[in-house]
């Protein structure tokens, strides 16, 4: 067996991959960048903020009306090797909707830069914005952070990061956690359609897989995926659910009805639904 009981990268990108699942993939990310393309144009941001030394570091902050305004953050997805922070920026309506100040993280794909590095630039787009929400109108006290898919995983990176140790920051930093439809155990991906991409290590598997590393956070997680989505997927979640709980960890699991891996993030637009709602309980 590769992983678990799949013996043939067929079965497992059949579970991993969600285009298999999904009918209409091309639709649905297409009304990303629609829906991207009229906020960018209705809510007032700042564009290509610099937060680290390569032309890929760069986040896009969406402000709300009240200064000193909570922050969130949010990682996109595309498997670590596609989209970009601006093909996400219809995430930023609910949230400013709301009176939230949205800070969407860009950063490098692979296979020009490894796993390890997109989670090195992950972490400093925390520091960056904690160090400068005063800048921007944002109250550093009050950041909380989610990911879709990819950036899911980040988030659950971000979950184990050494603020104190490593960055010289309060352990408490991020006030909240939100994964959604994200991956938590790397280890069927170097025998996936992926693995050209992202030329993952067995050291760099086990070195970012949230699932394998002990938490260092206190603040609460909503772990969300769609009940539409692939059983392994949906195994993920509840597996990183339980092992946050079994680590003290207030973790909480949403299995959506009736959204898939590309729908859920669809909660975000408007005046925003049970996401933005979780988020303002955080602030």
């Amino acid at each position: 067996m590769l992983y678990h009981n799949f013996s043939t990268q067929e079965e497992i990108d059949q579970e991993y991959n969600p285009r298999f699942i999904v009918e209409n993939t091309d639709e649905l990310i297409q009304n990303y960048f629609t829906e991207s393309a009229r906020v960018l144009k209705e809510y007032s941001h700042q564009s290509g903020v610099q937060y680290g030394p390569t032309k890929a570091e760069i986040l896009d902050i969406y402000f709300a009306e009240k200064a000193n305004s909570p922050i969130h953050i949010f990682f996109h997805g595309g498997y670590w090797h596609s989209l970009s922070s601006r093909d996400f920026a219809f995430v930023a309506e609910g949230l400013v909707s709301n009176g939230i100040t949205a800070v969407l993280v860009n950063y490098a794909l692979c296979p020009q830069v490894s796993l390890d590095e997109i989670v090195r630039q992950a972490r400093a787009a925390v520091v960056w914005t904690f160090r400068n929400a005063a800048s921007f109108g944002g109250n550093p006290e009050c950041i909380t952070v989610s990911g879709h898919s990819a950036g899911g995983h980040l988030t659950g990176m971000l979950m184990s990061t050494e603020w104190e140790k490593d960055y010289d920051l309060t352990a408490n930093i991020i006030k909240g956690y939100l994964p959604i439809s994200g991956l938590f155990e790397l280890t069927p991906f170097p025998f996936s359609w992926l693995q050209p991409k992202l030329q993952l290590t067995a050291t760099e598997v086990l070195r970012n897989s949230p699932v394998l590393r002990k938490p260092t956070c206190s603040a609460p997680v909503f772990i969300a995926v769609g009940a539409t989505e692939s059983q392994e997927f949906i195994r993920q979640s509840k597996q990183y659910a339980l092992f946050l709980q079994k680590n003290e960890v207030a973790a909480e699991l949403a299995i959506i009805q009736q959204k898939n891996h590309f729908d859920i993030i669809q909660d975000f637009l408007g005046d925003g639904g049970l996401f933005c709602k979780k988020i303002m309980e955080w602030k």
